[in-house]
């Protein structure tokens, strides 16, 4: 996309934005529709899986760290129910588990490449146990980034990020199996449209998830 074709997708999707929410980010009703129970999310982690506790119960106990995650993302709605049930099942074991907590520990440490450390834990959700449902998907894959880590993690739901980003006038080089390099190219977009959004002064990649799926989703038409 050139720049013009850009600055033209993006004013368009400010001004569908604004129509919804009239003092954007600031919006009481964004935040009751869109902000709040992410960001609750947010807190409920900081309270039962910060660092440190992570990491001993990743050690010791896997069992509650696949417990206490999957009860604070079972309260938001972003993973579909099969995939939903699909993580679930993937973690009833001990095996799943520890296989689950050290990969997510892992993934969480602010200490290396995200890259690397998002294939790392790619490749261990592909090799957790299954029943019916994979349990790499997109959505899955960057859920719990997200919500331990929102300045630093994105949220992806493909189909509505690559219609958001076409609408933008954004480049999302996108491919279905998740990588490192296709989240970073993601991250890159999320970095271009808050720098877009930088009058509306969004606090973090929150805000910009959210914007991205008004822009792509059937609930804002």
């Amino acid at each position: 996309m050139n720049a013009r074709t850009q600055g033209t997708g993006l004013e368009r999707c400010r001004r569908k934005f604004r129509r919804y929410f009239k003092r954007a980010f600031r919006d009481e009703t964004y935040l009751a529709w869109e902000r709040d129970y992410k960001w609750q999310a947010h807190l409920e982690w900081q309270e039962a899986l910060p660092p440190l506790v992570l990491a001993k119960l990743a050690r010791d106990d896997p069992m509650e760290v696949a417990r206490r995650a999957v009860r604070i993302e079972s309260r938001t709605n972003l993973l579909f129910s099969f995939e939903k049930m699909a993580l679930r099942d993937a973690v009833k074991s001990p095996a799943g588990a520890a296989r689950f907590a050290r990969a997510l520990q892992a993934l969480l440490r602010d200490d290396g490449s995200t890259m690397d450390e998002f294939d790392a834990w790619c490749a261990e959700l592909a090799r957790l146990p299954r029943r019916q449902t994979r349990v790499l998907t997109w959505p899955l894959a960057t859920v719990f980034g997200f919500i331990a880590q929102p300045r630093r993690h994105m949220f992806l739901k493909p189909m509505v990020t690559r219609l958001a980003a076409r609408r933008c006038g954004c480049s999302f080089d996108y491919a279905s199996l998740p990588t490192g390099e296709t989240y970073r190219k993601y991250l890159a977009l999320g970095a271009t449209v808050r720098r877009a959004l930088a009058d509306w002064h969004p606090r973090d990649l929150i805000d910009v998830q959210s914007f991205l799926w008004v822009q792509g989703s059937d609930e804002y038409p």
